[in-house]
């Protein structure tokens, strides 16, 4: 088990989901309504010229209406995680999360419903009318066994996708598991015994898909609270009698003796290590029962050697995480208007997860993870970050829905579709988890300069408890104290507290500061006095002498005057160009702007530097630079002073001969879209830029600024590039998750 697993206090995630807007979505308008045209065209009398299409051809729904991308998350409460029945307004924040996840990882459209309902009969009574309204039904978090009947019942009477994730999800990801886990021990599923611990929704599901797999009905065991289903019990449902099988086997101790493989789906603790010993030869052990595994990877990997294990968890090797199908499969159904999703269409996803492990994985996955994912005992599963799920998982799931013949809309050329996939969502909209990730791996020492802020205190909490590293304060014990108790913050134990003015450090530091300073006119005296009072250069001198790995301030002072501060101790490193740039993530593309920190008007040679500093700041996060040169006017038209230099900019960069794409200048709009960039033929740039060099930095500040304000963008920055020692400035009025944020970029030495 990771000692860096993330953790939080209940304060923490009720102020994650109250902050700002309350709950996790929101409803954007994807048409202009600024004026009364607008007004007319998108509602009366416009939209009447759509509804009549609609009425004589319901198809052009899809073409009219957001209908074709939008999914129905469907709860009533009564299984929540493994919280139990608490009711339907209870499940709102998990319903809410999950639609997040569609969106997140296979850009889905989708609204989470919770019916105060109980009753089997009333939720389909509720679903079935909601056809018209969604592409496709999830229904998530209901107890069995009325998720069946539920399930079984909608899928009759609805032509759209009726798809329990519970079930379904978790079966199809164990599938894919069990796959690569046979192909390591040399077994196929025709010829493994397998024990299920777990008779509820998902562990009937993953014994029913895998018998359609292959699975022969008489090498799976199937165990509940009261044993092995075995034909002469007479207290068996419906949904469980299929899986009962002839045995004197009672108990799972009995069942697992020389099994091949076990999936639990059940309780902790209840798969022993005297029991593992008695299993076959390279055992198969998925125990993903959570929190607590049937049993803990440690105790089976010491009893069995031998074995390949999975689990529930993330802090563990081979996690069976759902969040790798259900986006990808319904991207699938939907594109192709599936009528269903089908055995067919279930099984194509689980080979294509499978598939995935076996390939090789991206540097940059393998980095998040801190660690060479390779095809193995410890990698059959994917990681839930590879990009490559959202363009490999939902071909698979759409050719099959074609070829068991429950698509209405086939898609003919299925490369320029696994193609479009690829550019649906960018790949680095998961930059800030593959950079957690990185640096959790090796956890650094961060110090905040600003440590009596309470939005400074609760990110540097936010920073430890995410299993990053150590988080040191700088402030009066007192001041921060006070701050904790007023605010109700929890969790100041874990924090380093260092008072500035007090510390044994002060002399050895101004020591190093006067070195550095005498010949700039500074005094011993004057020194001494900037280490016990500038908390910036306190912080900056803590870093340069290693009792921290890295610095982040600017939550109250101007990122300028912060800058200065710093710069009094760290230096630009000398191989690389001093910038800022800020990351704008929207509508899944990750566009970097600058600079916007450091250079004021910066001449032709300088725009040159800023660029190339850029280009790697980008392909740090993951992208391949293509670069513009911004201006408002597009290759000398209209003339100015300004775009000469922007010109002459890019003349340097062919003399340079620079390995990424670069051209300008260029208005941003041109920049940006790839059919406007089509009126220059001549352009260089292969598809629109993700990195914009603006002519001056009041340009670059005011449009991100104006980026920020007007919402619909995430923005990350300006994020310091090109110091000796990591050094990050947020900026003033930052949030706490601003401020965690720019710490894990001061971390991962950016």
């Amino acid at each position: 088990m990771s000692d860096s697993t993330p953790r939080f206090t209940n304060d923490e995630a009720l102020q994650f989901h109250a902050q700002g807007k309350p709950g996790k979505l929101e409803i954007a308008a994807t048409k202009p309504l600024a004026t009364q045209r607008d007004l007319s065209l998108a509602y009366s009398p416009g939209v009447a010229v759509p509804v009549r299409a609609i009425a004589a051809n319901p198809d052009l729904a899809y073409e009219y209406t957001a209908r074709g991308n939008m999914v129905a998350v469907i709860s009533n409460g009564s299984a929540i995680l493994g919280l139990g029945n608490l009711g339907a307004l209870a499940s709102k924040p998990v319903m809410e999360g999950k639609a997040v996840l569609f969106k997140r990882f296979a850009d889905i459209d989708s609204i989470d419903i919770e019916l105060d309902a109980s009753e089997a009969d009333d939720i389909v009574n509720a679903v079935k009318h909601m056809g018209p309204s969604f592409a496709g039904i999830n229904l998530e978090d209901i107890k069995s066994p009325e998720c069946f009947i539920i399930e079984r019942r909608l899928r009759e009477m609805m032509d759209i996708p009726v798809f329990h994730d519970d079930q379904h999800g978790t079966a199809i990801i164990v599938a894919a598991g069990v796959l690569n886990a046979l192909d390591l021990t040399g077994r196929t599923l025709e010829n493994t015994g397998l024990v299920m611990s777990g008779a509820g929704a998902a562990g009937i599901a993953c014994i029913e898909l895998l018998k359609k797999m292959g699975l022969p009905n008489e090498n799976a065991t199937l165990v509940d609270i009261d044993g092995v289903l075995h034909t002469g019990r007479n207290d068996i449902d419906e949904w469980r009698a299929p899986h009962t099988i002839e045995t004197d086997k009672r108990t799972l101790a009995e069942a697992v003796e020389g099994a091949d493989l076990f999936l639990g789906l059940s309780a902790p603790g209840i798969l022993t290590p005297e029991m593992l010993m008695t299993m076959a030869e390279k055992p198969i052990i998925f125990a993903m029962a959570n929190p607590d595994p049937e049993i803990s990877p440690e105790d089976a990997r010491e009893a069995r050697p031998d074995a390949i294990i999975a689990t529930g968890r993330s802090d563990y090797p081979n996690q069976v995480n759902n969040v790798l199908g259900f986006p990808y499969i319904f991207r699938g159904a939907l594109d192709v208007r599936a009528k269903t999703i089908n055995d067919e269409m279930k099984i194509a996803a689980a080979r294509a997860i499978a598939q995935l492990a076996r390939q090789d994985v991206h540097d940059d996955v393998a980095t998040a993870y801190g660690r060479k994912l390779r095809y193995g005992p410890d990698y059959i599963i994917p990681a839930p970050f590879d990009p490559r799920l959202i363009h490999q998982v939902p071909v698979a799931v759409a050719q099959a829905a074609m070829n068991s013949g429950v698509a209405r809309k086939p898609i003919i050329d299925l490369r320029g579709y696994e193609q479009s996939l690829m550019a649906r969502l960018d790949p680095t909209v998961s930059m800030l988890q593959r950079l957690h990730d990185r640096v959790r791996t090796v956890p650094k020492r961060v110090v905040f300069a600003e440590g009596e802020d309470e939005r400074v205190i609760r990110a540097a909490i936010s920073y430890t408890r995410s299993g990053l590293g150590q988080a040191i304060l700088i402030g009066r014990m007192s001041m921060v104290e006070e701050t904790v108790q007023k605010q109700g913050i929890e969790g100041l134990e874990e924090l380093t507290i260092v008072n500035a003015a007090l510390s044994p450090r002060v002399a050895d530091y101004t020591a190093h500061l006067y070195k550095s300073l005498q010949r700039r006119g500074r005094l011993h005296r004057d020194c001494e006095r900037m280490v016990q009072q500038d908390r910036n250069v306190f912080a900056a001198l803590m870093v340069e002498m290693g009792d921290a790995d890295a610095m982040i301030s600017g939550v109250t002072r101007k990122s300028s005057a912060v800058l200065e501060d710093v710069r009094l101790v760290l230096d630009p490193d000398h191989k690389r160009n001093l910038i800022g740039v800020t990351a704008v993530l929207s509508r899944g593309r990750t566009v970097l702007v600058a600079d916007t920190m450091v250079h004021e008007m910066p001449e032709a040679e300088e725009l040159a530097n800023i660029a190339v500093a850029a280009a790697g700041a980008a392909r740090k996060l993951g992208l391949e630079p293509r670069v513009a040169m911004t201006s408002y006017s597009t290759f000398g038209y209209p003339e100015s002073e300004r775009s000469d230099n922007l010109r002459d900019a890019v003349r340097i960069l062919e003399k340079r001969g620079v390995d990424f794409e670069f051209d300008g200048e260029m208005a941003a709009d041109i920049a940006l879209n790839s059919e406007a960039m089509k009126i220059y033929p001549f352009c260089r740039l292969s598809g629109p830029a993700n990195v914009l060099v603006m002519p001056a930095r009041h340009s670059a500040s005011i449009s991100t600024k104006m980026l920020r304000e007007l919402g619909g963008s995430t923005l990350i920055g300006p994020i310091l590039v090109g110091m000796e020692q990591p050094v990050q400035i947020c900026s003033m009025g930052s949030g706490v998750s601003d401020i965690a944020n720019m710490a894990v970029f001061a971390a991962g030495a950016f």
